[in-house]
């Protein structure tokens, strides 16, 4: 709760330098309460209560999930039912593929039931004064009726069906990633042995979804992707996803992509001006390039991974600024040394910004030691130092003062006086991820250092590419 309330007020906090603790010993018993409720929301009755013999069910049997249960009902007369349900719409059921006016049981045409939710409605007591009001006014038998309404898989949301099945006192999800028509999850041991019916379920309840995919392992590889099984539905992992405006294709098994960092993307991009210069090292598909180049920006997008690499062209022809955007497929290291190194002389004496964008939130903070004595000299009209927005994870009960030490040990000089910190995502219980932005100091930039003139003078990487793909292939 501590950490969440830190989250949510961290630029605040950190601009009047006060202690998260002591804000909340500041504040009233009421004002506590509230943040539990939000931490904590209180549990709804339930309408469903499952059938005990579906508990540890593993194949999915949705005849064994039906149920019927006797709900409040009003008795309205038919020239009445619009006005009725508009006045009680607080009142009567909701539940996915249930009607809410039934024939009337008695088979009488003038007469129909409105079925009410039975946790807000017991008695005719329970209507509010303006509910009362407007039954007396649409004249409405003075009682209740009851309903045998029957329950069945296709009424249930998905994660009654989970609770309904999964082990009792364990943790039960239905949370997942949609990315395009696929639901990407992460399941924890004690759900795989329910996986495929988890799987089916999502797909059932998620219209669009017809392929749902585990996480197995870690994204421990250099190319930020990782292996994935098969749940439900279709194996088909190329997929289509819109984002900010912008489209994106690619195949979700090979690449890495978050659609949890959509308004991170927008953030950053919308510091970019027309006419300005990008170099996004770790460039992915192009969430950051791509969006860039269509405000006009002159690009230079990288990424090693080379199926990310072939996406990236395919995605700026898709979006029509293949013209704009300069794609490269080399270690981040080697592209800042490199292509990063070539272009900044002219465009520190220009009048345009130059932001470079490094989007690997494990390791990017060890690539800044790539701009230590980037260049050999400096001239007074070298004004113009690019702006770095790199990113990092932080498990620190601070984080936002650890990604800065972590970007100063790496960069080789104190950024705290002339950096901003933004928080961007919580991705796990204590794990957080961070953005520091600075401009390059010129300390930095201009340094001596014999390690990188011996480092950017070698050879360069065998599986290296370059390509600025024409604007006028289709």
């Amino acid at each position: 709760m501590l950490r969440l309330f830190r989250r949510v007020f961290s630029q605040e906090h950190t601009r009047n330098n006060q202690n998260v603790s002591s804000v909340l010993r500041s504040l009233s018993s009421p004002a506590l309460t509230a943040i539990n409720c939000a931490v904590n929301p209180p549990m709804e009755p339930k309408l469903y209560q499952p059938p005990p013999h579906v508990r540890g069910m593993t194949s999915l049997d949705k005849e064994a999930f039906t149920q019927t249960i006797a709900v409040p009902a009003l008795r309205v007369r038919t020239r009445f039912i619009n006005k009725v349900t508009k006045s009680l719409k607080k009142s009567t059921i909701q539940r996915p593929g249930i009607c809410r006016v039934v024939q009337d049981k008695e088979d009488c045409p003038d007469f129909k039931l409105v079925l009410l939710d039975p946790h807000k409605v017991s008695s005719l007591s329970s209507f509010s004064e303006a509910e009362a009001e407007a039954l007396r006014s649409f004249d409405v038998l003075e009682e209740l009726q009851y309903y045998e309404l029957k329950l069945t898989y296709e009424n249930l949301k998905s994660e009654e069906v989970l609770q309904a099945v999964l082990p009792q006192r364990q943790d039960v999800t239905s949370a997942f990633s949609r990315v395009g028509h696929i639901a990407h999850m992460n399941l924890r041991d004690h759900q795989l042995p329910y996986r495929n019916l988890i799987g089916q379920v999502i797909m059932d309840k998620n219209p669009g979804v017809t392929c749902v995919v585990n996480k197995t392992n870690m994204i421990d590889s250099a190319y930020r992707n990782f292996k994935m099984e098969l749940l439900a539905g279709e194996e088909n992992m190329v997929t289509k996803v819109k984002e900010n405006g912008v489209t994106y294709e690619f195949d979700f098994s090979r690449v890495y992509w978050n659609p949890r960092l959509s308004t991170e993307h927008q953030r950053v991009v919308q510091l970019v001006k027309h006419g300005d210069t990008v170099f996004d090292v770790f460039a992915g598909v192009g969430p950051f390039a791509i969006p860039a180049a269509r405000l006009g920006a002159n690009v230079l997008a990288n990424d090693l991974n080379p199926e990310s690499y072939k996406w990236l062209q395919h995605n700026s022809k898709v979006n029509k600024v293949e013209g704009k955007v300069k794609t490269f497929n080399m270690d981040g290291r080697a592209f800042i040394r490199g292509p990063l190194k070539q272009g900044l002389p002219v465009l520190l004496k220009g009048r345009s910004s130059v932001h470079v964008v490094m989007n690997l939130p494990a390791l990017a903070l060890e690539f800044l030691d790539a701009f230590k004595g980037l260049l050999h000299q400096e001239s007074s009209c070298e004004e113009n130092v690019p702006t770095v927005h790199c990113y990092g994870f932080s498990k620190d009960d601070n984080p936002e003062k650890d990604v800065v030490a972590k970007a100063s040990q790496s960069i080789g000089y104190p950024l705290e006086n002339c950096c901003s910190v933004h928080f961007v995502r919580n991705v796990a219980p204590n794990k957080d991820m961070m953005c520091v932005s600075f401009p390059v100091p010129k300390k930095v930039l201009f340094s001596h250092n014999e390690a990188q003139t011996e480092s950017s003078e070698a050879p360069a990487p065998k599986r290296q590419k370059c390509e600025t793909t024409d604007a006028t292939e289709k």
